[in-house]
């Protein structure tokens, strides 16, 4: 039996170690892993969830007790300090030596730090391991008890951004310094890395770039650092995130040849100066380059299983380091060159700064290939150009279209679903499971749900970014079968969107967390969270005050954030109608306040640049005035659009106005799966654009013409007829009827246009069940929006009668400043955030 010994039990040397304890020849071997840390290979990729998940159990790739099923003796705590190539030997530092037939050098690479001086000083550590995140946990928490909160990272590139987060959700005020002029250098291009900047720092979290640091200064503890270009920075703590750097130093000390900047030289086959050793992951030098991703490292890891046991697998000529990941909060990707912009190459745009999104590709000079890109804000699409760019796929005429959406043209890809790719696609890279592993798993029988096909191919569980792909691919799969599909919100809860409606609404759970304990498992994650949070609002009228945690962040404040950290206020004006009186209260606040003032396209009036500690001291006054929340910043219903009317146009044919006001009133705070916006016009002319709203009503002789399921947006849609000529009362019958119908039935973050796409029997059966009542519920959504309806109340009012809930109103934890490092500057008589 020959021996193999693995050395790092990282990540990659964890899939080494599956890979083979899962092959047909596993028993011609004997197999020792040696780790250093205490506990078994964990996920590296989702550490900084660390602090939310309050244990490393849910991180852990597998338990001890899989790698004894699996004949596998584990040694955690302990370092291998010396390699014998001559007598095939390695040594430990506890003294213990073990003789190898292969040798698996998987020991990864270690945080790179700047030779500043004073790093060593109290208050500076790295972001590498789980210890490493206690001692930052700990720490900040000594801090904090003495009033101390700024922190700060040094290094902006994926895992530096990673830390920013942990540090900010340990309510550590957070800095990121980067030496570059953009972030994460390697992905993003300089409009990328503007957008990103201005999402992080809308979160709170400062970004200084182009900062090359001197000295870490003050003592013992860190005070601050002081840079070359003679400014400083005050932290009490400091993390170090700067990059990394093979950890070759055993290598080294065996003569095995490494590269002039570090890594282990290998070939093709994985194999290092000696052919009995192996390099992979991080530690290995493949091609004059190292690689940080886990799917280069993975394949890395097969491939030498293959290697030793007889194969003829070879590693990729060329790395792919396309990556999905969320960061901060928000989505960033690229995938093949996103760089790539000359003779052989254009790049295409589109960047919309109200709504922090930015995509580009770049596309050779025909038109006909897809070389790379970037996404930043949503990377919804990154799925479908992984695979035009993977696969070389022919592009649409348009290809623009790619980014933009589909305006005339057949869509976003030249595929019209993931089943049309060819059997040979790679749809997870991290694992390197093809299209046709994934199909052939159910088709064969093998499998029979999208937990079976993870389970088996590991397709989707290390980074998650394929996963959308994955889960289409399965149902699209399974539907080819004649097999009913079910599509679950997340891992924590196996229901859909409908049913936990239904489970909540029937059993009366009262919280989130009792939802969990009834109904899911885990800790809950940022996907289920918010739609429980539009859940309980949906059935029971329930504020965002009352489940605060659970909420988005904008519905956890009552407030749109903006891109300088600010907030905005929006007052609900029905219909838009207001009195003199109330404008002049208006332009009052506006006034004390210095805020930017700006008439919405819903005919009200945002108020812009509030601090968070205003917020209160704003909403005291407007709420005084007769004013309510207008819930701009809520997944429920926005405005009601109106034109004047008949009450003073001479085309009017009905009081629009007045019946915008009644439907206003009538749905406002109403939660929903997504937000509503609705219009009333009083004529065929449309003014009040009512065809592109969620719902729209306007005015024909005998009465109102219904229309539903439209929007603007990146996608507009008009909105169809639902029903014609109705009364007043009527109208509002069928409204009640198809609002409910939606809450209950459509997914999360869905809108009503999307959501009639894909119902089946399309507007037909949506008649059918909103004006014919087919399925013999229209008494019971009535019932149910009426319930509502009168549980309305408002969210600002609520909360500033509450001492509790107004101490979440504040800029800083110990102390009610306000935040002093906002700068505005001016334009047209009145001020903008400083550009960026």
């Amino acid at each position: 039996m020959k021996k193999v010994i693995v050395v790092g039990n990282g990540m990659v040397g964890y899939k080494f170690c599956e890979k083979l304890a899962a092959h047909p020849q596993r028993d011609q071997f004997e197999i020792t892993v040696f780790g250093e840390e205490p506990r078994p290979a964990y996920d590296r990729v989702h550490l900084s969830e660390y602090f939310s998940l309050k244990s490393s159990d849910p991180l852990l790739l597998a338990p001890r007790a899989w790698y004894e099923e699996n004949r596998i003796e584990l040694r955690t705590s302990e370092l291998v300090s010396e390699i014998d190539t001559s007598i095939k030997r390695i040594v430990t530092h506890k003294n213990n030596s073990f003789q190898y037939d292969y040798l698996i050098l998987a020991t990864g690479s270690s945080p790179f730090v700047p030779p500043l001086e004073g790093v060593s000083k109290t208050g500076v550590f790295i972001y590498r391991t789980i210890e490493d995140l206690e001692a930052i946990e700990e720490y900040a928490k000594k801090l904090q008890s003495q009033g101390k909160y700024k922190a700060a990272i040094l290094g902006g590139g994926l895992l530096g951004l990673e830390a920013a987060n942990a540090t900010k959700e340990l309510g550590m005020e957070t800095s990121v310094i980067e030496f570059a002029p953009r972030l994460m250098p390697r992905q993003l291009d300089q409009q990328a890395s503007d957008l990103l900047i201005k999402k992080i720092e809308s979160l709170g979290i400062h970004v200084y770039l182009g900062k090359n640091s001197k000295e870490i200064i003050g003592s013992p503890e860190i005070t601050g650092i002081d840079f070359h270009d003679g400014s400083s920075l005050d932290v009490d703590m400091l993390v170090i995130s700067a990059g990394i750097r093979p950890r070759d130093e055993l290598a080294i000390k065996a003569g095995l040849l490494t590269g002039t900047r570090g890594g282990i030289e290998v070939n093709r086959k994985m194999e290092t100066s000696d052919p009995s050793i192996f390099a992979i992951g991080e530690v290995a030098l493949y091609n004059n380059g190292i690689y940080g991703l886990v799917a280069p490292g993975y394949e890395m890891a097969g491939v030498a299983v293959d290697q030793i046991t007889g194969g003829e697998k070879l590693m990729s000529p060329t790395i792919d380091m396309s990556t999905k990941l969320k960061l901060v909060g928000t989505e960033v990707a690229s995938f093949g060159d996103p760089f790539l912009e000359n003779e052989n190459a254009i790049a295409i745009r589109y960047e919309n700064k109200q709504k922090g999104i930015y995509k580009r590709i770049n596309i050779s000079p025909d038109g006909s290939k897809l070389l790379g890109g970037i996404l930043v804000g949503d990377a919804s699409d990154y799925n479908n150009l992984f695979q035009l760019y993977i696969n070389e796929i022919k592009l649409p005429e348009d290809a623009e279209d790619l980014i933009l959406g589909a305006r005339g043209g057949d869509g976003k890809s030249s595929f019209g679903s993931a089943l049309d790719l060819p059997d040979s696609a790679q749809i997870c890279s991290c694992e390197s499971v093809s299209k046709g592993d994934i199909c052939g798993s159910l088709t064969s029988g093998t499998c029979s749900s999208l937990k079976d096909v993870i389970g088996l191919t590991k397709a989707s569980s290390c980074c998650g970014g394929c996963k959308p792909m994955v889960t289409e691919l399965v149902n699209e799969t399974l539907k080819s079968m004649g097999q009913e599909v079910k599509e679950t919100i997340c891992e924590h809860f196996e229901y859909s969107r409908q049913e936990l409606y239904d489970l909540v609404k029937i059993h009366r759970i009262p919280t989130y967390n009792d939802a969990l304990d009834q109904l899911g498992k885990g800790h809950g994650c940022e996907i289920c969270k918010p739609v429980m949070a539009s859940i309980f609002a949906s059935i029971f009228m329930e504020t965002a005050n009352r489940q605060v945690g659970i909420q988005d962040s904008n519905d956890r404040f009552l407030a749109n954030i903006q891109r300088n950290g600010t907030y905005s206020v929006v007052p609900r004006v029905p219909g838009g109608e207001i009195t003199p009186e109330k404008l002049v209260v208006l332009g009052q606040v506006a006034k004390k306040y210095d805020l930017y003032t700006k008439i919405t396209g819903g005919q009200r009036i945002d108020l812009f640049g509030a601090q968070l500690h205003e917020l209160p001291l704003i909403w005291k006054e407007l709420i005084e005035a007769g004013f309510e929340s207008g819930h701009a910043y809520g997944k429920s219903l926005r405005t009601v659009k109106s034109c004047v009317g008949s009450t003073w146009c001479r085309y009017g044919m009905h009081d629009s106005v007045s019946f915008a006001i009644q439907i206003e009133e009538r749905y406002k705070g109403l939660r929903s799966p997504h937000k509503l916006k609705g219009g009333v016009s009083g004529c065929i002319r449309e003014c009040a654009e009512a065809r592109g709203k969620d719902f729209g009503i306007i005015a024909v002789e005998g009465g109102w013409n219904l229309y539903v399921c439209g929007n603007g947006g990146a996608n507009p849609k008009h909105a169809v007829l639902l029903a014609s000529q109705l009364d007043d009362e009527t109208c509002i019958k069928y409204l009640d009827r198809f609002l409910m119908f939606y809450i209950r039935t459509a997914a999360p973050l869905m809108r009503t246009a999307p959501w009639l796409d894909k119902l089946d029997g399309g507007l037909d059966y949506l008649k059918k069940v909103v004006v014919e009542d087919s399925l013999g519920i229209a008494e019971e959504l009535e019932n149910e929006m009426e319930e509502l309806v009168n549980k309305f109340t408002c969210e600002w009012k609520e909360a500033i009668e509450s001492p509790e809930m107004m101490k979440r109103f504040k800029h800083f934890i110990n102390t009610d400043d306000s935040n002093e490092e906002l700068v505005f500057v001016p334009m047209r008589e009145q001020k903008m955030p400083k550009p960026w």
